[in-house]
């Protein structure tokens, strides 16, 4: 991937990893992105996870020619992107660290290496001459997490963004579905918690000429940059992307999903603009949470499970509580055999969150939705299509 004649691209894919972070299914891969800048100086803009130090090294050391690295830029602390600084200093023993201070308070929880005359402790604002190339550095606490900077290239007006923009996927995978996709499910689940400093880094962003973003993972952004970052800003700000309606079900014997399929149908028959239906017990949580957010209107149908809710709508909704989930209107369905419990359950969690609007009625079927129903789960889906 060509970037500049002076600015190149270094990075690895990973194809082989399972589960990004331990967490989250990765079908295309990722790739650890890692730039260099030639220059009077050398700058190496972070590194890549332990797992592809090898591939890695291979592409440094060809892209040197034969010069040595002066600065290594930290930006972000997480091993994905540091756990190469070890091979790199072994390989550059002159090489300054550049961090601000919150890096080198934590880089001891992760390395045992004498850092003594070896780093270059940056704050908001400084910058760093390579010659015709200056680094800018701006402090991006908590996106997402607390060390993390970002780093704009002036001369050729690059933003290095950090976890910023980035997006699940090896980069040699040509997404159907375009950038926002996976940048989405990425950003909602990763990230989504830290909603307010991503809109302050947004706001430094906004004094700078940016021409290109460099991210951390996923593609190098160079057009239409304005549509990457007002979608930043959507997400960031909790607003919904699409108008639509999720409906997100969680059914022990398949009777709540065929209520939950039918209310959908009566969405689609009122003119709602988009409804998709999730199974909770069997798809990828982290997609129906990133579609949660996506859309401005969600409805939850859940069995109820010893005296509570069935577990995969709970863990839902503590997934969508600790990302922070706001400003959307909910509508709930219970199904309970002798003793309802899921609608209160789900009720509870629900106001915790800010902003969120639960609609009445709140329909309850016992065991297996009957004609009788009907008319609860009609105005239901009256109040959701209006909303």
């Amino acid at each position: 991937m060509k970037i500049s004649d002076a600015v190149k691209y270094i990075g690895v894919d990973d194809k082989n990893i399972d589960l990004f972070e331990s967490q989250y299914v990765v079908p295309e891969g990722v790739s650890y992105n890692s730039y260099l800048i030639l220059d009077e100086k050398v700058a190496l803009m972070d590194t890549v996870d332990s797992r592809k130090t090898a591939e890695w090294e291979q592409n440094l050391m060809e892209a040197l020619e034969s010069r040595k690295v002066d600065y290594l830029v930290v930006q972000h602390l997480e091993p994905d992107h540091a756990g190469s600084i070890q091979r790199a200093m072994e390989l550059f023993p002159e090489m300054t660290l550049v961090g601000n201070a919150k890096t080198f308070n934590m880089f001891p929880q992760f390395f045992d290496i004498d850092l003594t005359d070896r780093t270059l402790t940056v704050q908001e604002g400084d910058s760093l001459s390579l010659g015709s190339h200056t680094l800018n550095f701006y402090m991006a606490p908590m996106v997402h997490w607390p060390e993390v900077m970002v780093t704009y290239e002036s001369s050729e007006k690059i933003l290095f963004s950090a976890d910023g923009f980035g997006k699940f996927g090896a980069l040699d995978y040509d997404d159907p579905e375009g950038w926002a996709c996976e940048a989405r499910r990425y950003y909602f689940n990763i990230v989504g918690k830290y909603g307010a400093p991503v809109q302050a880094l947004l706001k430094k962003a906004a004094g700078l000429d940016i021409q290109k973003i460099c991210p951390l993972h996923g593609p190098v952004l160079d057009e239409n940059l304005e549509y990457y970052i007002n979608t930043y800003n959507t997400w960031s700000s909790y607003q919904p992307e699409d108008k639509g309606v999720l409906v997100a079900y969680a059914s022990i014997h398949g009777n709540t999903g065929k209520a939950a399929e039918r209310f959908a149908e009566m969405l689609r028959a009122k003119g709602v603009e988009k409804v998709v239906v999730s199974d909770l017990a069997r798809e990828d949580m982290a997609e129906v949470i990133e579609d949660a957010f996506r859309y401005d209107r969600m409805v939850l149908a859940s069995a109820s499970y010893d005296g509570g809710v069935f577990p995969c709508m709970q863990d839902f909704l503590h997934h969508l509580q600790s990302k922070a989930y706001q400003n959307r209107t909910v509508g709930i369905i219970e199904n309970g055999s002798w003793g309802p419990t899921a609608g209160r359950s789900m009720k509870g969690i629900l106001e915790t969150m800010k902003n969120v609007t639960i609609v009445d009625p709140m329909v309850t079927i016992r065991s297996t939705m009957k004609e009788s129903d009907v008319s609860a789960f009609e105005a239901l889906a009256d109040a959701i299509a209006k909303a």
